[in-house]
């Protein structure tokens, strides 16, 4: 038995009610995972789950969702089932846990079939704590049958989202998990979620048949996160600047659109000196495997990758989330992000953003399939990302409200806080654009592209306007006032503003309803206006191993360092992430206090029974060389 007998008997014979339940909930946390208290709701939740009651939990991520259903998992009689999209990453959470002493397993189809039957055959036994499999695998009736001739205490649904058709990971399997309740009413579930809104929380409280759980909802806010957003100009220059900067050495994440950007930026970064793997579907299985273990296991590798890549990362030191287009809505862009200071450290969500995605975003969606209503959610999920984008105020107050966390506050770590953007009333250069595009259609019956529409409001006698006689339009000229960049920023934020659109596979412009608003109406267009990126953000958070450094006293440092090292090498000799062994919260706190014996290093913040006995001494050795 792994567990200590007495965790054994506060998890099988006591009844699990409230009061009990808390008790045995806050053993477990000390002794398996090293805590010595609950943060935010996660007490309520544990014993709420704990005593047999159905939950949603909307926690962002870094926020500690899974202790939410592992406690509980450990505390009630049975097996916690814990279904999950992330086959490529049941290794490492069962790697984790595994080291904490927690009796863990999957089944998903990388097994072989004598692997299968043997995790099978130790969850009748009752011989795990935790199960880890994927949805689809519960389409298969030998699944229903595995869980009836054992004993399941709990069912969590990780990443719940994905039952959402108006969220940003539809998953078709999560859709048949209503009958987890259907065919076991007596166990409880928990469904867990880094993002949604109050409609892709009802739309999984009804897929799930979770009509009676309780609503946890924590605050989305990760203040240790800088949301960034710079105009878009040369982006693999820009992404290498950013990084040689501010991030020099840490782990981060770069999101591109397409497989072929992921690919060349991967070899612009690696080519640049900066350390560097691509992943997307694209690649073959075993390459996407071993890119992804890379990134787990060694420090300052950054992974390059379509949204393919990154749900359920544990790795809590990835220090950025670079964004090289326009993510496609406001959900997708908060759990990407939220990939970045799991750890709680500063961390950086930086993104560049021009013209061109508004453009490749709204030709994907008119060339979508699905129904006009389907198109018209597309649409809507844009408009919230481009309007965060676009705002003169702070970022995280807007991308809070979005999620219906009303702050008033602004932040004073975002971009719009730091470096205030300006508005300005760009209506006079809105009518000009807008004109042109109105008499190109009117009196040539002709359409466009933006690069087009600026020459002739700049008075370019380029081929183009004079193969087509476009020197001779009234509005030839007329924009000089501007420059082509400034033009271009006119363009973009029309289109975010619903006050132009572009249609067709060349992305041509065309006036809405609402540009007669302008043209005729005397509707006021206030603009963004950029500013120059200075050359270091004022006041910007701290990031790395520089934050982590200056959190420390300068005699610490070595220490930690020293520490770092050991957790480096044994890792590899165990062939697991540095992280699982010991977070660097840890050693920090390890390094501060720099305790004499193995009592006194049991009492350090993430120093569990399991990890005491089996990397105590090791600790105590480095600590003692000094």
């Amino acid at each position: 038995m792994t567990l200590p007998d007495a965790f054994a008997a506060a998890a099988t014979d006591t009844d699990p009610g409230m009061d009990a339940g808390s008790g045995a909930a806050q053993e477990v946390l000390r002794r398996v995972f090293g805590y010595d208290s609950f943060r935010g709701d996660q007490r309520e939740i544990v014993e709420h789950v704990v005593a047999g009651g159905d939950a949603l939990v909307l926690m962002p991520t870094g926020g500690g969702k899974s202790l939410c259903y592992q406690v509980p998992a450990l505390v009630r009689p049975g097996v916690g089932v814990v279904i999950s999209p992330l086959i490529a990453l049941m290794q490492n959470q069962v790697d984790a846990l595994s080291a904490l002493g927690v009796r863990a397993g999957f089944l998903n189809s990388t097994q072989f079939p004598d692997e299968r039957r043997a995790v099978e055959a130790q969850f009748v036994a009752g011989e795990l704590d935790l199960l880890y499999l994927a949805p689809e695998r519960l389409r298969l009736e030998s699944t229903a049958q595995l869980f009836d001739r054992g004993k399941v205490g709990l069912f969590a649904i990780d990443e719940a989202h994905c039952v959402s058709q108006w969220g940003h990971d539809f998953r078709p399997d999560y859709l048949a998990l209503s009958m987890l309740h259907e065919r076991w009413p007596d166990v409880p579930r928990i469904a867990l979620t880094a993002t949604a809104t109050a409609k892709t929380s009802d739309e999984i409280v009804q897929r799930l048949d979770l009509g009676n759980a309780r609503r946890f909802v924590a605050s989305f806010d990760r203040p240790n996160i800088q949301y960034r957003i710079e105009p878009k100009n040369k982006p693999d220059r820009q992404l290498l600047d950013f990084i040689r900067t501010e991030h020099a050495g840490d782990a981060g994440i770069v999101y591109c659109l397409s497989r072929n950007s992921v690919e060349k930026t991967a070899a612009f970064l690696t080519e640049n000196g900066v350390s560097a793997v691509p992943y997307h579907a694209g690649l073959d299985n075993r390459t996407r495997a071993e890119n992804q273990t890379r990134f787990l296991r060694e420090d300052g590798l950054i992974v390059v990758a379509t949204i393919a890549f990154g749900m359920g990362i544990d790795k809590p030191d990835v220090r950025f989330v670079a964004h090289l287009d326009l993510p496609k809505s406001v959900e997708g862009y908060y759990q990407e992000t939220g990939r970045a200071g799991r750890d709680g450290q500063p961390s950086t969500a930086w993104m560049v953003y021009g013209l061109n995605d508004v453009v490749q975003q709204r030709k994907m969606i008119d060339s979508s399939e699905g129904d006009a209503a389907h198109r018209r959610q597309l649409q809507l999920h844009l408009d919230a990302m481009l309007a965060l984008c676009e705002t003169v105020s702070c970022r995280r107050v807007q991308l809070l409200n979005y999620f219906g966390q009303h702050e008033q506050q602004p932040c004073g770590n975002c971009d719009t806080c730091l470096n205030p953007a300006e508005s300005w009333d760009g209506t006079v250069p809105a009518q000009k654009l807008l004109s042109t595009v109105l008499r190109l259609k009117r009196e040539r019956g002709q359409s466009f592209g933006a690069g087009h529409i600026v020459d002739i409001l700049l008075g370019k006698k380029n081929p183009k306007v004079l193969q087509h006689d476009h020197h001779e339009l009234k509005v030839f000229g007329i924009g000089t006032d501007l420059r082509d960049i400034e033009w271009r920023g006119v363009v973009r934020q029309l289109l975010a503003g619903g006050l132009l659109a572009v249609h067709g596979d060349y992305g041509v412009l065309t006036l809405t309803d609402a540009s007669n608003e302008v043209l005729f109406e005397g509707r006021q267009v206030l603009l963004r206006r950029e500013r120059e990126r200075p050359t270091k953000p004022a006041r910007a958070a701290k990031a790395g191993k520089a934050a982590a450094a200056a959190e420390m006293a300068p005699a610490d440092v070595p220490v930690f360092e020293k520490l770092r090292e050991w957790r480096a090498a044994t890792s590899k000799e165990q062939g697991v992430p540095a992280y699982v062994v010991f977070h660097d919260a840890t050693l920090r706190e390890i390094a501060a206090r720099k305790p004499t014996s193995l009592a006194e290093l049991g009492t350090v913040t993430g120093v569990g029974e399991n990890k005491l006995a089996k990397y105590g001494e090791g600790v105590l050795e480095v600590l003692g060389a000094e």
